[in-house]
């Protein structure tokens, strides 16, 4: 059986694929991910690939991938809601949060306070994208976690978040993930604060001697999915390999492994205090990004993202 793991691979390496291989399936890991259109062009050197939300949906509306026999799998509901699709098991959670470092600044600043240069001058660091930007805009706006969704999907509620970015856009310093790093802004003092991904703030503390701070209220968890290629000639191979990974027993471990959730049902329970302060579908105050808002609205809001960022 052929495997596709991208993203944290080694992680997966450790907490996943050497487990499994242990129960007598043989797994061939290929590390880089084939794209939608190797997908869709039938490259099926893949039996199981390792995909993001948005590829999930549309490679599973495209037929590229097998609907999941769910009852061959433990059932869906042994997943979060968030970790289970027609198409796709929850393989790991990584979050968007507020990050600062802690040596420059005391506190446990909020997106309010990201937007208040008057109390808290310096630079603020941003993803270059509206996924993920309007919903902070929105947050440090007063919307509620559970308000952003129906906010952003009207047109006053696009302004709003728009209108909030205005406010902060001469004091942002845009970051591309593998590029203009939001660590090495934050490390560099570059920025005072910035979003970044929660694993590698965490990871950076863990490895790297830097005392980066994790504010989870207003975190944007977002996850990776296991998906079966469409056509696989080692169907149960597959489906044995999907229910291994969404056993909860073996999602604890991505916590300690790589400061990443566990998107099956009590895959948080029994963790020490330390671990569950860095994973993602452990904390209070967090939003599941809506990977079906952006499949459907993703479009329309890059591209008055980029005229925004062209004004």
């Amino acid at each position: 059986m052929a495997l596709r793991a991208g993203g944290p691979a080694q992680v997966l390496q450790q907490v996943v694929l050497t487990p499994f291989t242990a129960t007598g399936t043989k797994l061939d890991v290929l590390t880089r991910p084939p794209g939608l259109e190797a997908l869709s062009a039938g490259a099926a050197a893949w039996d199981v690939v390792q995909i993001s939300g948005p590829g999930v949906l549309a490679a599973c509306a495209a037929g590229d991938l097998e609907k999941l026999d769910w009852a061959a799998m433990g059932g869906r509901d042994r997943m979060l809601a968030q970790g289970a699709t027609d198409c796709g098991l929850g393989a790991y959670a990584d979050a968007i949060v507020l990050s600062w470092d802690r040596n420059k600044f005391q506190g446990s600043p909020t997106w309010q306070d990201f937007w208040d240069i008057a109390k808290v001058p310096g630079k603020r660091g941003l993803r270059r994208s509206p996924r993920g930007t309007l919903e902070i805009a929105l947050l440090a706006d007063g919307v509620a976690p559970a308000d952003v969704y129906h906010t952003l999907a009207s047109k006053d509620g696009v302004e709003r978040a728009f209108r909030r970015l205005d406010q902060l856009s001469p004091y942002v310093v845009w970051w591309t993930p593998g590029d203009h790093d939001a660590l090495q802004m934050l490390a560099s003092g570059e920025v005072l604060m910035t979003s970044a991904p929660s694993s590698a703030v965490v990871l950076a503390n863990r490895t790297g001697g830097r005392s980066f701070g994790v504010q989870w209220n207003g975190g944007l968890v977002q996850a990776d999915y296991w998906a079966i290629v469409k056509g696989s000639a080692n169907l149960a191979d597959a489906q044995r390999f999907l229910a291994f990974a969404g056993d909860a027993k073996v999602q604890a471990a991505l916590p300690e492994a790589g400061a990443l959730g566990g998107l099956a049902k009590g895959a948080n329970a029994g963790l020490p205090p330390e671990l569950l302060a860095v994973s993602p579908t452990a904390n209070a105050g967090t939003l599941f990004i809506d990977d079906a808002f952006w499949r459907d609205n993703g479009d329309k809001l890059a591209q008055r993202f980029d005229a925004w960022l062209a004004h």
